[in-house]
């Protein structure tokens, strides 16, 4: 099956017909095979495609810009631009010229160093949009969703897996490698890729865990600075995030460290070598593989909107914790997640208990659970609902 002919609607397009009104280019970033290219083709099908991994379309802008430019005067998409940085200095020319909305679109994998360059050559020309993979409403939508919570935590949402019907523990295995071998060499200059693979999987035996980079040095046998070094490019090519703790202290001892998550939980089973659904049902780090997917669907949530990324978690020192909070506003909303496929109502009991400080500071409070379970209900002032209908509570913009 051909994914450009079987295009699922993205959530994104909604904030990306916003944009193409607004700004004369739009850059779309985020990780290898997001769906980045699939999405501008077919979003934008009037503009001509330019896919800048071509070293002849390279040479012929470096020897001839103005000739390049002149087939593309009406406007082009430029694919994984971050090949060819001084073009963005020759579309400031031609967008000051003639400031068209939509008339350029950028790709680019590697976020941290394309959107430097963005804002250098294109400050306030461009639209920034950070798509990630499939989100749990469009798998819906393209009919894709694994009624088993384990066979979904193991597939992830990268779209090619369900586009080409691949296998995913092959694929993933091979999309580590080609990341390593290819992207991280482009990236930064790494000499011992053996320790950078094993550096990959302790931190994916620590998703949503106190972040210590001095911890991790100690493990793997490198420095405090190399550590801090490759967590840089992780983040950078949208594979991890650091999740910030909440600092409204309400006079108590907080937790000051950041908790860190993987962007698809598919890879993460990979790099623990969890392959089948058996293997997860019983393994000690299913919690935490469930909490990082309700993670990723909520970072989904705000990169397709464009919305701040107010995502944070809550830990005490006496041990009270809220796995994520996001605030806007006077608004709080809380969401705790569990595994299990059953909610017992001191669990709900002990939710609430944490969440007093909001309450006796005046702040309106929405309270949520996520479970591994099959039924949604209501109970002391919480809504608890499936992992399945997780995409029902997003509002989180209202």
């Amino acid at each position: 099956m051909n994914y450009i002919a079987y295009m699922i609607t993205r959530d994104i397009e909604s904030e990306l017909a916003i944009c193409r009104k607004e700004y004369p280019a739009i850059t779309i970033t985020g990780p290898r095979q997001s769906g980045k290219t699939t999405l501008a083709r077919h979003f934008f099908k009037e503009l001509p495609y330019v896919n800048l991994e071509d070293p002849l379309q390279r040479e012929y802008f470096q020897t001839d810009p103005k000739g390049f430019l002149t087939n593309y005067e009406n406007g082009a998409i430029f694919d994984e631009v971050q090949h060819l940085p001084e073009l963005l200095s020759f579309l400031q020319v031609q967008i000051d010229e003639h400031p068209i909305p939509g008339r350029f679109v950028l790709t680019g994998s590697q976020h941290f160093g394309l959107t430097s360059k963005i804002t250098q050559s294109l400050a306030g020309r461009s639209a920034l949009l950070e798509l990630l993979p499939f989100s749990i409403t469009e798998l819906k939508r393209g009919n894709f969703l694994n009624h088993s919570l384990e066979q979904v935590l193991i597939t992830g949402a990268y779209p090619p897996i369900f586009d080409r019907q691949l296998r995913p523990d092959k694929w993933y295995r091979d999309y580590i490698a080609t990341y390593i071998q290819r992207d991280v060499r482009q990236i930064s200059q790494i000499q011992n890729l053996e320790n950078f693979t094993r550096f990959l999987r302790v931190v994916a035996g620590q998703i949503g865990q106190l972040f210590s980079s001095n911890r991790l040095a100690a493990e793997i046998g490198v420095d405090h600075k190399t550590v801090i070094k490759w967590l840089h490019i992780l983040q950078s090519s949208y594979i991890v995030r650091l999740v910030e703790p909440y600092y409204q202290n309400f006079r108590k001892r907080i937790v000051k460290s950041p908790k860190i998550y993987f962007y698809d939980t598919g890879i993460v089973c990979s790099l623990l070598s969890i392959t089948q659904a058996s293997h997860l049902e019983t393994h000690p780090l299913r919690g935490e593989i469930f909490e990082n997917w309700v993670f990723a669907e909520l970072a989904k949530y705000v990169f397709n909107r464009r919305l701040p990324f107010n995502i944070y978690f809550w830990r005490t020192h006496g041990g009270q914790e809220i796995d994520f909070l996001i605030e806007s506003g006077n608004k709080i909303t809380a969401i705790e997640v569990k595994s299990g496929k059953t909610i017992h109502p001191q669990i709900i009991r002990k939710f609430q208990n944490a969440l007093a400080p909001w309450r006796e500071s005046n702040y309106e409070v929405d309270s949520r659970i996520i479970y591994g379970g099959e039924e949604s209900f209501s109970a002391f002032n919480t809504t608890v609902v499936p992992w399945y209908e997780l995409d029902t509570l997003f509002n989180l913009d209202k």
